[in-house]
């Protein structure tokens, strides 16, 4: 699925490899571009080229680029038959690494597609044309102060999109994690190594506990008690994280879920232990975090539900 969209890139890495390195200087489009057959709006039209595309500048004649780069033949995002066209655009709007503050113009753009894709009936094909942007900064402008965020922010779009794909498949509803579709991590784990000891790597290694989440619990133990076991790790090994507040959040939730099924199970000691653990890590992300208003009031409305034996879990109409 995702990896359609990224075959334009690959494709263009591809034929740049063939090229002689003296040859090549590599831009990315920062608008849609029209692509001529020779270097004048007269000639004919072979194509036109996305935003966030990246092409290799091939020669240059006076207020002209001549290029390489792939194209989508239909605009419909999922369609397979894109393909290399070489030709003449005009030379605007291509950022290249010697483009000055050429990472904030990216940038810049970026996020304007990024709002697009946020809006109601939003722009078709925003969200990728900002992924794409997002990921040519890291690699164009490597010392850029937002080289990290950019690349998180590319990763963090991809795993969206991918992540609302695998809770539409059938499979998602599975218990065991391993049954669901795998949300592609690469790209996450890029940011963690390129980018160690960060804000953003804290949250894309965030990200990865997704994969080990169960679906329909079934009224089991094994699946809360363990995805708790990961968002407590997660705290331990990011305690500098945002979300380690999220994180206790959610292991705090797990267990007061624990309660209900060890109370349907006749298991009132675990029930019991369940129920302080809750109430223990609820109160631990309040001390600690007490200007988070979102999540330490989440956790001011969990630790009333447990203490008045309001189930949170399962059958929550008495």
């Amino acid at each position: 699925m995702l990896h359609r969209f990224t075959l334009p890139r690959v494709l263009v890495l591809m034929v740049l490899a063939c090229l002689p390195a003296s040859a090549v200087e590599r831009g990315v489009m920062l608008r849609e571009g029209v692509i001529y057959i020779n270097p004048s709006t007269d000639s004919a039209k072979l194509s036109n080229i996305g935003v966030g595309h990246e092409v290799a500048i091939l020669d240059r004649s006076p207020g002209w680029l001549n290029v390489m780069g792939t194209v989508q033949v239909s605009p419909d995002p999922e369609n397979e038959s894109d393909r290399d066209v070489t030709g003449w655009i005009k030379d605007k709007g291509v950022v290249t690494a010697s483009t000055p503050d050429g990472d904030k113009i990216l940038y810049g753009a970026a996020f304007d597609c990024e709002r697009q894709a946020s809006q109601w009936g939003g722009r078709r094909g925003a969200a990728l044309d900002a992924m794409h942007l997002y990921a040519s900064i890291p690699e164009y402008f490597p010392k850029s102060p937002l080289a990290a965020e950019a690349a998180y922010r590319a990763a963090d779009i991809r795993w969206q999109i991918e992540s609302a794909d695998a809770a539409s498949r059938p499979s998602a509803k599975a218990q065991d994690p391993e049954l669901h579709y795998q949300i592609d991590e690469d790209y996450m784990r890029q940011v963690m190594k390129k980018f160690p000891h960060t804000k953003w790597a804290d949250l894309a290694a965030y990200h990865l506990i997704q994969n080990k989440l169960c679906g329909d619990w079934e009224n089991e133990a094994k699946c809360p008690e363990r995805e708790a076991g990961y968002y407590l790790k997660y705290v331990q090994q990011y305690p500098q994280s945002p979300k380690v507040p999220e994180a206790l959040y959610n292991a705090a939730w797990r267990y007061s879920a624990l309660v209900q099924i060890y109370t349907s199970n006749n298991d009132a000691k675990k029930a019991g232990e369940a129920e302080a653990r809750s109430l223990e890590l609820a109160k631990k992300l309040i001390a600690q975090y007490p200007d988070d208003v979102d999540w330490s009031s989440r956790a001011q409305r969990l630790i009333y539900m447990v203490q008045n034996k309001i189930p949170t879990y399962g059958n929550v109409v008495e």
